[in-house]
C-alpha cells in the first residue's frame, strides 16, 4: 500500500500538532505547516521520534505566493499530495461593534481564503491522480454563530463548512473525498483564556460531562482520512461531545 502524503496546516501546537502527531503514528509521510517557525520544529521533533520525516515549510497561508509555494515544495520532495488538512486559522473574540475592517479582513485570509486556495491547488493534483482527501477544520460556533468567539470567526468557519461542500461537489467523480471536522469546546490555547467558571458552564452543558481534547478532534480526522470514510463526503463530524446535536 502506497504511504499516504499528508499536508496539515497549522500544525505546530494544539488539534494541528495533535493531528500531525496522529498521522505519524500512522505511518503518513508528512508536510508540516504553520507561521511559528519555532514551534513547528518543535512539532517536527516529535514527530521524528515517532519514525516520521515530516517536512517543515513556514508559511503563512493568507498570502497566495505561500499557498502556491507549499504545493510546489511538497511535490518537489513527494510527487504527489494524498491527504490535505486544513486546520490553520485564528479565533477572535472582539465584540462585534468593535470588529474593524482590517481585523475582519485579517481573519477571513487566513480562515477562509487560505483554506480556499490552499484546496483549490491541492484539489487540480488530486483530480489528475483521481484520488485524494481534503478534510477541513471548521468549528461549532460556524454553525451556531459566535457566544464566546467573535461574530467574524464564526462567520469564518460558516464559510469553511459551506466550502467544503462545494469541493466535495467538484472532487466526487474524480474520487477525491472532501469534508469537515467542526470541534466543540477543546482544550487548547485559544480555551485557556476562558474563565474557570466559563469552563465549568460548558462542562455542565456538554451532555459528556468534559471540555474535548486536541486528541478528540485527530481522532475524527484519522477516521475521514482513512479508508473507512471512502463513501462519506461533503459531511461535517461535530466532535462537542453533544454540546449541539443536528
Amino acid at each position: 500500500m502506497r504511504t499516504p502524503v499528508s499536508i496539515v496546516t497549522g500544525s505546530a501546537q494544539g488539534i494541528g500538532r495533535a493531528i500531525s502527531l496522529a498521522l505519524a503514528k500512522e505511518g503518513a509521510k508528512l508536510v508540516l505547516v504553520d507561521i511559528d517557525e519555532k514551534r513547528l520544529e518543535s512539532v517536527g521533533r516529535e514527530v521524528k521520534k515517532i519514525g516520521s520525516k515530516p517536512l517543515l515549510v513556514k508559511a503563512d497561508i493568507s498570502r497566495f505566493e505561500d499557498v502556491e509555494r507549499i504545493v510546489k515544495t511538497t511535490i518537489a520532495e513527494f510527487k504527489r499530495i494524498d491527504i490535505l488538512v486544513n486546520n490553520a486559522g485564528f479565533c477572535s473574540r472582539r465584540p462585534l461593534s468593535e470588529i474593524s475592517e482590517s481585523e475582519w479582513d485579517r481573519l477571513m485570509k487566513v480562515n477562509l481564503k487560505g483554506t480556499f486556495f490552499l484546496s483549490q491547488k491541492v484539489l487540480i493534483l488530486m483530480k489528475r491522480q483521481r484520488r485524494g482527501k481534503i478534510i477541513n477544520i471548521a468549528s461549532l460556533a460556524g454553525k451556531i454563530g459566535g457566544i464566546a468567539v467573535g461574530a467574524d470567526y464564526a462567520a469564518s468557519k460558516a464559510g469553511v463548512i459551506c466550502l467544503t461542500k462545494s469541493l466535495a461537489k467538484e472532487g466526487g467523480s474524480y474520487r477525491i473525498n472532501v469534508n469537515c471536522v467542526c470541534p466543540g469546546v477543546i482544550k487548547t490555547r485559544i480555551t485557556s483564556s476562558l474563565s474557570k467558571k466559563m469552563i465549568e458552564g460548558y462542562k455542565k452543558a456538554i451532555p459528556l460531562g468534559r471540555i474535548g481534547s486536541p486528541e478528540d478532534a485527530a481522532n475524527a480526522v484519522l477516521f475521514l482520512a482513512s479508508k473507512k470514510a471512502d463513501y462519506i463526503t461533503g459531511e461535517t463530524l461535530d466532535v462537542n461531545g453533544g454540546l449541539f446535536m443536528d
